[in-house]
């Protein structure tokens, strides 16, 4: 097939571009600096104000005992006979307490989970959520209300230094799966009508310790 010469000569402008390098126009605009600055508030109040504009339920506790107080008062008032923990720095935190409703078994009549985190994104008040924890993939989406037990020292303030304390803490292999959690699950895909609680937990609190 005979090329135009008006053709012929836009590919030898493109060929010749391709053979030379050019440098990039604005070289530090490549994602290097974070775009957004963190505030001079402390993260705790930070997440605490994103995470409860989203819907969610924090809860800030100076120690453990004060965590449990908070946890028994909620399984009160919710009524639930079945909470699901299958994270074992978190049950050797509860076991002392001998809470019956708390076990480690199936997820039969799941009232609700607790889980750690690996982080707290302050930004954005989300949750980052990863398939090597112990509660794995399912039981965070399973369970109808999900607690998250989180320390401050989990604190970051964007996502960017979530994923490099992530890379840190995993050097040889990231997990399979990292989910940055904001809120309760929700979707909007039925005639844009807001749904909370389809594919995922409708309520979720933030029990945060600082010890």
């Amino acid at each position: 097939m005979k090329v135009s010469p008006a053709k012929e000569n836009i590919l030898k402008k493109v060929r010749n571009a391709l053979s030379q390098s050019v440098q990039l126009p604005f070289p530090n605009a490549e994602g290097n600096n974070s775009v957004f600055k963190a505030a001079h508030d402390s993260l705790e109040l930070k997440f605490a104000e994103e995470f409860t504009k989203l819907g969610g339920k924090f809860i800030f506790c100076s120690s453990r005992d004060e965590m449990v107080e908070n946890l028994q008062t909620l399984v009160e008032n919710k009524g639930w006979k079945h909470v699901q923990c299958q994270t074992p720095s978190v049950l050797k935190m509860l076991n002392p307490y001998n809470l019956s409703y708390v076990s480690s078994g199936e997820y039969t009549e799941l009232d609700a989970a607790i889980t750690s985190v690996e982080y707290l994104v302050a930004r954005t008040g989300s949750m980052v959520l990863t398939s090597a924890q112990p509660s794995g993939r399912q039981l965070p989406v399973y369970a109808p209300y999900h607690i998250v037990i989180a320390h401050t020292h989990q604190l970051v303030f964007d996502i960017k230094d979530a994923l490099a304390k992530m890379k840190e803490k995993y050097p040889h292999q990231l997990p399979s799966m990292i989910n940055f959690a904001t809120g309760p699950s929700r979707t909007a895909d039925i005639e844009k009508t807001l749904v909370v609680g389809v594919h995922g937990p409708k309520e979720v609190f933030v029990f945060l310790l600082d010890e």
